[in-house]
């Protein structure tokens, strides 16, 4: 019989269920800024092997961990100067930092995919940090989606890809950010890019006063968002289109009177990255039952439009 999905609400008995639930080892959709993740206990394996199975993901992509706030972090990574500046910067906030794993750490080994570090981040989110709070202790949270289809950004999201697949849901709005989190590696003092996300490159580098290296998509990811093919959703796509073909539906940014859905009309980054998935799910169902495929407008590679441009890629690319 297929377990029924509990949709929570916002109060206080909604997050002590919902904390409940996360202590007896289920699993847990809530919202941060950024996307809606899938919480588990990063300290139970049997917990962390269910968010794998409830998303058919693959147990070689690492977990990001969420905490309440950097004392709890210190528990799990170690920091250097400069991964505190960069915590000290952005977090509450989208940002991951990949660390260096603590031994005592006593998180799954599946969180980390068996590597030596770790991602984790401390969500803005009210109810995220409301969450954890009244947890007590680590969440392990990828998005709380289908692997490598597109990202949740509201409850209906997340109840169209994981109903019955997870114990519940915190029914929250919207998020803001609606892209995810950058995530960075930080060895001592040397920072790279390993996702774009939340907090931009630019914000970053201003921080630290210096350039960060960027290097390409490893064969075994460092942390999640590595993976070529990723939030793909079921048409196929075309990146950089100035105008559809006969057999497309256009997604546009800025001045585009052909768009049949617009980012940003008025090319706002930040709008287009908090419409970026919902309305890749909706054109999707526009390209499909039009038997079509979707083009995207240019969108500039600076800001957030890194990120954006990230995400659409790994959409387009080869499945």
């Amino acid at each position: 019989m297929e377990q029924k999905t509990a949709k929570l609400t916002v109060d206080k008995a909604g997050m002590n269920r919902a904390a409940e639930l996360l202590a007896a080892g289920g699993l847990v959709a809530f919202p941060t800024e950024t996307v809606y993740g899938l919480g588990a206990d990063a300290r139970n394996d049997a917990a962390v092997a269910a968010i794998y199975a409830a998303k058919g993901r693959p147990g070689f992509n690492p977990l990001i961990v969420h905490v309440a706030d950097l004392a709890v972090a210190e528990k799990y990574a170690t920091f250097s100067n400069t991964a505190r500046r960069l915590a000290a910067a952005f977090w509450p906030g989208p940002l991951s930092l990949v660390l260096p794993l603590r031994a005592d750490a006593g998180l799954s080994e599946r969180v980390t995919a068996g590597l030596d570090s770790v991602a984790i981040r401390v969500p803005a989110h009210p109810l995220g940090h409301g969450l954890l709070m009244a947890f007590g202790g680590p969440v392990a949270a990828p998005s709380a989606n289908i692997s490598g289809r597109v990202s949740p950004t509201t409850p209906a999201h997340v109840l169209d890809g994981l109903d019955g697949r997870i114990d519940a849901v915190l029914i929250g709005g919207a998020c803001d950010v609606g892209v995810e989190s950058t995530i960075l590696s930080v060895v001592g003092d040397t920072v790279a890019l390993l996702r774009a996300g939340g907090v931009t490159i630019e914000q970053i580098e201003t921080l630290l006063g210096a350039g960060i290296r960027r290097p390409a998509d490893p064969d075994t990811p460092q942390s999640p968002g590595q993976i070529a093919s990723h939030y793909a959703p079921a048409a196929l796509i075309r990146l950089n289109a100035t105008t559809p073909r006969t057999d497309e539906v256009l997604l546009g940014f800025g001045e585009h009177p052909q768009a049949e859905l617009n980012l940003s009309p008025r090319g706002d980054l930040a709008e287009a990255a908090a419409n970026l998935f919902a309305m890749l799910r909706r054109i999707d169902a526009i390209a499909t039952t039009q038997e079509a495929s979707i083009a995207v407008a240019p969108i500039p590679m600076q800001g957030l439009g890194l990120a954006i441009n990230d995400r659409l890629t790994r959409a387009a690319a080869p499945r």
